[in-house]
């Protein structure tokens, strides 16, 4: 499956940025999470975490919706890796418009990333194309780089082809139409 072109737009759900519409270029090449699937997530993850004290990683941060919704519901600082330069721009440029002071927005190959950072997240969240080549490594890559945090939650949207009840870290898995999120500790 090759990436094709598409407009997107991308809207906060919910917390201090609610509402708030951003609009990539048309030649915007990431496939955002829908709505709908990030309403589910965050009703999941907010009965479970206060976030006010969490660090969070967004991996293949695309529009960097995610991560700018930990932001908005009042994560404390917010870490977003996109190799891709109209993405990093493009997150960047949000920040920037809503004067957020506690993200950094890292253009960087998400593996390279992993194996050199040297600090740890409470919560990592990874979107990686579906077609991704070495999309069944992700797990391992985060676990094997060493960058969450213990008792650290670790997520990965994937399509309904992948299956990751067998990882040894794996703890449940959530589905919101064709979109699925699983869960690691």
């Amino acid at each position: 499956m090759a990436f094709h072109y598409c407009y997107v737009e991308m809207r906060i759900i919910g917390g201090k940025y609610k509402g708030r519409i951003f609009k990539p270029t048309k030649k915007f090449s990431a496939r955002p999470t829908t709505d709908i699937a990030r309403e589910g997530l965050f009703n999941i993850l907010e009965t479970r975490i206060n976030f006010t004290d969490k660090t969070v990683l967004d991996l293949f941060s695309g529009t960097g919706s995610i991560g700018l919704e930990f932001i908005s519901r009042g994560c404390k600082e917010a870490t977003f890796v996109e190799k891709d330069f109209g993405h990093h721009k493009f997150i960047l440029e949000v920040i920037k418009s809503l004067n957020i002071e506690n993200s950094r927005v890292v253009k960087s190959d998400v593996f390279r990333f992993l194996f050199k950072y040297q600090g740890k997240f409470d919560i990592i969240f990874a979107d990686p194309p579906f077609d991704l080549p070495q999309f069944r490594l992700v797990p391992e890559a985060v676990f094997n780089g060493n960058v969450l945090k213990e008792n650290g939650i670790f997520i990965l949207e994937h399509s309904k082809e992948y299956n990751f009840s067998e990882h040894p870290n794996f703890t449940e898995l959530r589905n919101y139409g064709k979109v699925n999120f699983s869960f690691f500790k």
